[in-house]
C-alpha cells in the first residue's frame, strides 16, 4: 500500500497534461529494467534512454506492518541501504556492521564456511566510507567482524534479513527525513525536516537533534504564499511558525510532502480500508504459506542434513571398519611374522643355550684343570724350593767338606814334601855312608854316625807310613771326585728344573759372574789346581 501510494503521489505530482513517448530505464541496486512508457512533459533531458531512479517518496513508520508485498519490501530495502552507504542517513559504526551482516545474509543466504571463505566480501560495498576511514582497520578485519555477525543469522530467510535490516534502520535519527534549507523571520538559516511523524526544525550543522518538532496530530494547517511558508499548530495559544524558502517550487514540494505524510499518518491510526485489509490478508496468507513451505524445506533440509550426516557417519564407520580390518590383517601378518621370528629366535636361543652349557662345562673342566695345575704347580714349586734348599744345604756341606779335605790335602802335601825332603837327605846321608869302608867296626866303637843309622831306620819307617798315607789320600781323592761328580750332576739337574722359574732381572752381579764361570767350566778346585801347579812351577 505504501509503495503504491508513494508511486501514485510521487509521479502524479509531476505529471502534465501533454505526454510524450520515452524509452525509460528503471534502475535498482541489483538490476536494470527497460520498458516503453508514456511520460508527460517534464524537465528531463532530451536523450534516450533516460535513466530514472525509482525511489519511495514516503517512509513507513513501522516497516514490518506497512510493507505488505515482498517486492515493495525489497525495493525499499535497496533504497534505505543506498542512502546509508551514500551517508544520506547517518549510521553509527556498530549499527553499520550489523546492517552490513543482514545485507550479506539477504544476498547470500545462510552462512556456509565451506562456501563463504575469506575474501568473499572483497568486492562488496557494505560500509559507509566515513565508518571505514574512522578506524585503522583493514578490509580483512572489517570482513572478519561482518562475517562473525553474519554467521549468527543462520536460519533466516532473505526476506526476513531485509526486514531486520529495515527494522534497525527505521530507528536511525535521519531515517525518512527530507531536509530543506529555510530562514526564519530574523533571517537565521535553519533546516526543515519532514518525515512520517511530523515537522522538525534543525540547525544547519546538526541534522540529528531537532530544536523543535511539530507532530502531525498537533498541526492544524499548513500553507504557503509565494516563498513564505506558514505552520499553524492545533493549539491556538501556540505561536504560528513562519519561514521563507529559496524558491517557490521548494514550497510546493514541502507542501506535497506534508500533505502526503499527514494523510498517511492519519490513515495508520484508523481502521484499514477493505482493499488494504484484503492486501494484508493476502500477505499474511502468503507469508503463512511461505512459512509452511519454509518449514517444510527446513524439515527436508534437516532430514537431508541428517541423512547426509548419517551417510557420512556410515562412510566414516565403513572407512574405520576397513581401516580396522586392514590393521587387523596387518596385525595378523605381523603376528605370524613375529611368531615365526620368535620360533626362530627360540631355536637359536636353545642352540645358544646348549652351546653355552657346553662352553660352561668346558669352562668348568678347564677351571678344574687350572685349579689342579695350579695346585700341582704350587706343589712342584714348593718341591723345587725344598730341593733348592736341600741343594744349597748340600752345596754348603760339600763346600765345607771340600774345604776340610783341601786343608787335609794341604797338610798331607806338606807332610809329603817334608817326607820327601827327609828322604832326600837320608839318601844323601846313605850315599855318604856307603861310600866309607869300615865294615868290621864294632858297634861299640861306632862314631856318632850310629845315630844316622838310627835315623835311617827311622826314615824307613816313615817312608812306609807315607806310602800308606798316599794310598789313603788317593783313595779318598777318588771317592771325593765321585762324590763331586754326583753332586755336580745333582746340581745340574736341580738347575735345569728351577731354570724356568728364575727371574733374570733380579740377578746380582755375583750371580752373573757365577753363571759365566759355570759356562766356562771354571770352579774352585780347578782354580786351586791352577794355583797349586803354578806354585810347584814357581
Amino acid at each position: 500500500m505504501a509503495s503504491a501510494l508513494a508511486a501514485k503521489l510521487g509521479f502524479n505530482s509531476l505529471l502534465r497534461r501533454q505526454a510524450k513517448n520515452f524509452r525509460v530505464r528503471i534502475c535498482t541496486m541489483e538490476s536494470d529494467m527497460e520498458f516503453s512508457c508514456e511520460v508527460l512533459d517534464q524537465e528531463v533531458p532530451q536523450e534516450e534512454p533516460i535513466t530514472l531512479h525509482f525511489l519511495a517518496k514516503f517512509y513507513p513508520e513501522n516497516a514490518e506492518e506497512e510493507l505488505v508485498q515482498d517486492i515493495t519490501q525489497h525495493l525499499f530495502f535497496l533504497q534505505v541501504k543506498m542512502k546509508i552507504l551514500e551517508e544520506e542517513i547517518h549510521c553509527p559504526p556498530e549499527a553499520s556492521v550489523l546492517l552490513a551482516s543482514y545485507a550479506v545474509h539477504a544476498k547470500y543466504g545462510d552462512y556456509d564456511p565451506n562456501v563463504h571463505k575469506t575474501g568473499f566480501l572483497a568486492e562488496e560495498e557494505l560500509l559507509p566510507k566515513r565508518v571505514i576511514n574512522l578506524y585503522q582497520m583493514t578490509a580483512e578485519m572489517w570482513e572478519e567482524r561482518i562475517t562473525a555477525c553474519y554467521a549468527e543469522h543462520r536460519g533466516r530467510t532473505r526476506d526476513e534479513a531485509e526486514m531486520e535490516y529495515l527494522k534497525i534502520a527505521q530507528d536511525l535519527d535521519m531515517y525518512g527525513v527530507n531536509y530543506f534549507l529555510i530562514r526564519n523571520k530574523k533571517g537565521t538559516d535553519l533546516l526543515l525536516g519532514v518525515d512520517a511523524l511530523g515537522l522538525h526544525i534543525y540547525e544547519p550543522d546538526n541534522r540529528l537533534t531537532p530544536k523543535c518538532s511539530f507532530p502531525w496530530n498537533e498541526i492544524r494547517n499548513i500553507s504557503y504564499s509565494d516563498k513564505e511558508f506558514t505552520i499553524k499548530p492545533l493549539d491556538k495559544k501556540t505561536n504560528v511558525f513562519k519561514f521563507n524558502s529559496s524558491r517557490l517550487r521548494v514550497n510546493k514540494l514541502i507542501l506535497q510532502l506534508c500533505i502526503g505524510n499527514h494523510d498517511l499518518f492519519m490513515r495508520r491510526r484508523r481502521v484499514d480500508s477493505l482493499e488494504v485489509q484484503q492486501m494484508k490478508a493476502q500477505a499474511r496468507e502468503e507469508r503463512a504459506r511461505k512459512q509452511v513451505e519454509r518449514q517444510r524445506l527446513q524439515r527436508e533440509k534437516q532430514l537431508r542434513e541428517e541423512a547426509e550426516r548419517a551417510r557420512d557417519d556410515l562412510e566414516r564407520r565403513l572407512i574405520q571398519l576397513q581401516d580396522e580390518a586392514h590393521m587387523a590383517n596387518e596385525a595378523l601378518l605381523r603376528s605370524e611374522q613375529t611368531a615365526d621370528l620368535l620360533a626362530e629366535k627360540a631355536q637359536i636361543a636353545e642352540e645358544e643355550a646348549k652351546l653355552l652349557a657346553q662352553k660352561a662345562a668346558e669352562a668348568e673342566t678347564e677351571m678344574q684343570r687350572i685349579k689342579v695345575t695350579a695346585i700341582r704347580g704350587q706343589e712342584e714349586r714348593q718341591l723345587m724350593e725344598q730341593k733348592m734348599l736341600e741343594a744349597e744345604m748340600l752345596a754348603l756341606k760339600m763346600a765345607k767338606e771340600s774345604e776340610r779335605r783341601a786343608k787335609e790335602a794341604e797338610q798331607l802335601r806338606q807332610d809329603l814334601q817334608e817326607a820327601r825332603e827327609s828322604e832326600r837327605r837320608a839318601k844323601h846321608k846313605l850315599l855318604e855312608i856307603t861310600s866309607k869302608p869300615s865294615p868290621g867296626m864294632l858297634p861299640d866303637s861306632m862314631p856318632p854316625d850310629l845315630s844316622f843309622s838310627r835315623e835311617n831306620l827311622s826314615f824307613d819307617f816313615k817312608d812306609t807310613d807315607m806310602k800308606r798315607l798316599s794310598m789313603e789320600i788317593e783313595k779318598e781323592k777318588v771317592e771325593y771326585m765321585e762324590k763331586s761328580k754326583h753332586l755336580q750332576e745333582q746340581l745340574n739337574e736341580l738347575k735345569t728344573e728351577i731354570e724356568s722359574l728364575k727371574m733374570k732381572e733380579r740377578e746380582t752381579p755375583l750371580d752373573i759372574i757365577h753363571n759365566q764361570n759355570t759356562e766356562q767350566g771354571t770352579s774352585k778346585h780347578s782354580n786351586f789346581k791352577k794355583v797349586a801347579t803354578s806354585s810347584f812351577v814357581l
